[in-house]
């Protein structure tokens, strides 16, 4: 096997800059069939134009706004509608605020996207992955986290900060920690299945990332930018997670560099996983229920 991804059919969000735009691009490049999600159209057609260029192979493009659970379950209906399998869910978009924001939804915005986005789009897209895995090549769910997640001070009574915000960088912190956390719990459920999980820490990448609030945060970011990876470089892991047969059947690892790596010690905790997968399947069911 190599990384020919001919009739894979892959979905990548957060797709209109940095490592998203570039793991879409190098697996369309591998020959995959790509589905580009972008909140805003004119930049995702900016980004559907430019592959469809480089690669020669025009992807097909869904708006969505992650933040809202509803757009999440809309954009999932509509695969389902459309398409009757998928190979790769690359969950990789992300935010980070410099103060607490509510989305319509009334959910604090860094944990809607970073968290309950990949949550909800892997829950709903599981039947399709599972029909596209086989024993011989499985299905993938890759989940972008961050080495951040090792700064966490996670209070699984207060996922939201509705008990204080603090720096913008610990609510990003405890998100990642949450993905991780999620990936190991989801791996454990797909044990038996033909659909692998796994995250990875891309690096401290040189993007539009950081930059949703104006203020002390985006100038600090705009200022260290010059000692960031490139995305090309950022990008690496994620395509190595989608794409290479070096890691077929290879399920609930963190990934960093293309190597697994050991996440926080704090991450392992089984019941610690557990207890967040009920909280955020309740959260989301309920919410659900209210609408």
């Amino acid at each position: 096997m190599s990384e020919d991804m001919k009739g894979r059919v892959c979905v990548v969000t957060g797709v209109t800059q940095g490592i998203g735009k570039v793991t879409a691009l190098e697996l369309a490049r591998r020959g995959a069939d790509m589905i580009l999600v972008a909140r805003n159209r004119e930049k995702g057609e900016a980004v559907v134009a430019e592959i469809a260029e480089k690669a020669g192979r025009k992807p097909e493009l869904r708006i969505a706004d992650l933040s809202l659970l509803a757009e999440v379950r809309r954009l999932a209906d509509e695969l389902r509608r459309d398409h009757d399998r998928l190979h790769v869910l690359v969950n990789n978009a992300g935010a980070m605020h410099t103060s607490r924001k509510l989305t319509s939804e009334g959910l604090e915005m860094t944990f809607a996207v970073n968290h309950l986005s990949y949550f909800l789009l892997a829950r709903e897209l599981l039947p399709l992955l599972e029909a596209g895995g086989t024993p011989e090549r499985k299905a993938r769910i890759v989940n972008v986290a961050s080495r951040a997640h090792r700064n966490a001070r996670l209070d699984l009574d207060d996922l939201q900060a509705e008990k204080g915000y603090g720096h913008p960088l610990q609510q990003y912190a405890n998100s990642k920690l949450m993905n991780i956390l999620f990936t190991y719990e989801l791996a454990r459920r797909l044990e038996g299945t033909n659909v692998t999980a796994n995250c990875l820490h891309p690096g401290v990448v040189a993007t539009g990332f950081g930059h949703n609030d104006r203020g002390l945060l985006d100038w600090a970011i705009k200022i260290a930018s010059p000692f960031f990876l490139s995305a090309e470089k950022g990008a690496e892991t994620s395509i190595y997670l989608a794409a290479s047969p070096e890691v077929e059947g290879v399920s609930g690892k963190y990934f960093d560099r293309k190597k697994p790596a050991r996440s926080r010690r704090a991450s392992y905790d089984e019941a610690t996983q557990k207890r967040l997968w009920q909280i955020t399947e309740e959260l989301i069911d309920a919410r659900r229920a209210a609408a």
